[in-house]
């Protein structure tokens, strides 16, 4: 369940989501817990974004490129800025992104090819920690060694990132994005702790 939720959160600011996920969003549904509150806000927000006859499959998509543009991408640059360089030096590709990439080595961890963003980037850095408990890079990593990249890669940068995404000015759909990945590093941080 973990390794789902990191790869839902990384799916989610990798790209703005398409018609087929907004559906399996639309699917999700709440309780009062931490993070039962914002899957819920997120399934209400993926229905009400869900095509129908007042609201055609291409506005919703419009609406969430937009979305997405406006934070992420701007004009000369969006609203936040991803990447752990940033938030942890308050400049892009600095040593936060040079200590990842030699940890990424390290675990056997190979850069996509396709993509044109650097590492440090929260969707890779979330989607790597999917990885590493499915065993998508090697045999499934230990606590332990998640618990390492975890400490080294997103403890001191994640949570605020995420509670900007959720207060961020043009954050309509993304603001219960950030309000769940806010939640899950507070708990995973939590847990951690526990781990020897």
């Amino acid at each position: 369940m973990r390794a789902r939720l990191y790869g839902l959160i990384a799916h989610l600011l990798a790209a703005p989501p398409d018609m087929a996920t907004l559906a399996d969003l639309a699917r999700l549904t709440g309780d009062a817990s931490d993070l039962g509150r914002p899957l819920g806000d997120l399934g209400e927000m993926a229905r009400e974004l869900s095509p129908d006859a007042l609201s055609p499959r291409d506005e919703a998509c419009e609406r969430l490129a937009r979305e997405y543009h406006d934070l992420f991408i701007g004009l000369g640059r969006g609203e936040l800025l991803p990447y752990a360089s940033y938030y942890l030096t308050g400049f892009l590709n600095e040593k936060p992104l040079a200590r990842l990439r030699a940890r990424m080595n390290e675990l056997g961890i190979e850069r996509d090819p396709s993509s044109r963003e650097p590492e440090d980037h929260m969707a890779a850095i979330l989607d790597m920690m999917a990885g590493l408990i499915v065993g998508r890079f090697a045999e499934p990593a230990d606590l332990a060694t998640q618990k390492a990249f975890f400490t080294a890669h997103l403890a001191d940068w994640g949570p605020y990132f995420f509670r900007d995404l959720e207060k961020a000015e043009a954050a309509q759909f993304y603001a219960p994005i950030g309000a769940l990945g806010r939640a899950f590093l507070i708990i995973e941080q939590a847990a951690f702790e526990m781990v020897d």
